[in-house]
């Protein structure tokens, strides 16, 4: 995997993946796409969408564990914080060879540098929440969160998908 590449690749999809509007109702389209490709895949993930500070969609499938929960919760809160996918501040602290905490002062109780969690932003508001995914190997998580975006906003996930690592 090409670190460079992927950050380049990452923000790309940032930048692509807009939404014109975000309501309660494309929280839920968006959360039953994930979870209709995670139990197509056999895939046991927990979903969480959200605007920062309003669970608006959630779903543990069979296989999850309330650590799965907890990572989601964890990712997410890097969003919410940084505005950019939790897999790319990951890549970023991988890069500088840093933590979060040794960085940010941002304890590692509250906040996770793993793939899966990705910006909702809206055209004329900017990133006002987060999709997040979990229970793959981060990057997959990632992925799976890109598929769906591109799925729902019509976009062709193979122009935006990450190299294959």
């Amino acid at each position: 995997m090409d670190i460079a590449l992927d950050l380049q690749s990452i923000a790309a999809q940032e930048h692509a993946l807009v939404f014109p509007r975000f309501d309660a109702d494309r929280a839920w389209q968006l959360g039953t796409l994930l979870r209709e490709l995670a139990v197509a895949r056999s895939h046991a993930i927990v979903i969480d969408v959200r605007t920062f500070g309003q669970p608006l969609f959630f779903c543990a499938l069979a296989g999850t564990t309330p650590e799965n929960v907890e990572w989601a919760r964890r990712k997410s809160r890097v969003v919410e914080h940084f505005r950019r996918s939790s897999y790319a501040i990951g890549l970023r602290m991988q890069q500088s060879g840093a933590t979060l905490a040794e960085k940010n002062g941002l304890p590692v109780a509250d906040f996770a540098t793993h793939g899966g969690a990705f910006p909702l932003t809206v055209a004329s508001a900017g990133v006002i929440g987060s999709v997040t995914v979990s229970g793959l190997p981060q990057r997959r998580d990632h992925e799976l969160v890109v598929e769906a975006l591109c799925a729902h906003l019509d976009a062709d996930y193979s122009q935006l998908a990450l190299a294959k690592a």
